[in-house]
């Protein structure tokens, strides 16, 4: 059975925008109320402008009211799983903290780790 944020990234993946790269890219994250808010990247021809589908998924969430999240999958059409970048990990870990993320392929490779695996001595408020 498919883990229902992982569904959820799959299928905002298709609304990706990606007329450039042809890199379809969708997430989710899960907020603590158990609801799941959708992400997917969205590409400009100076590229500087492209919002990542993990960017996309956290701020919608935010604008949406949720505050604190529990989980975050990314899904891409690539046989190695495609990790947040580095921009997706500072914001993830501002927003999240190290929440569990879920990296998943279209043929049902999924691999499970915490954020501070990716992002070992993250920069945060807490050095301000």
């Amino acid at each position: 059975m498919q883990d229902a944020l992982v569904a959820a990234a799959i299928a905002a993946r298709e609304n990706a925008h990606a007329t450039f790269s042809k890199f379809k890219v969708g997430a989710a994250v899960q907020d603590v109320t158990g609801r799941i808010h959708t992400g997917c990247n969205v590409e400009n021809a100076t590229y500087g402008l492209t919002v990542c589908a993990e960017r996309v998924a956290i701020f919608k969430a935010i604008s949406e009211g949720a505050r604190k999240f529990t989980r975050v999958a990314v899904v891409a059409d690539t046989d190695n799983l495609t990790p947040p970048c580095g921009a997706c990990r500072q914001i993830l870990w501002e927003f999240c903290g190290d929440v569990e993320i879920v990296l998943s392929n279209l043929q049902g490779k999924t691999e499970t780790m915490k954020l501070g695996t990716l992002f070992p001595r993250a920069f945060d408020a807490s050095f301000l």
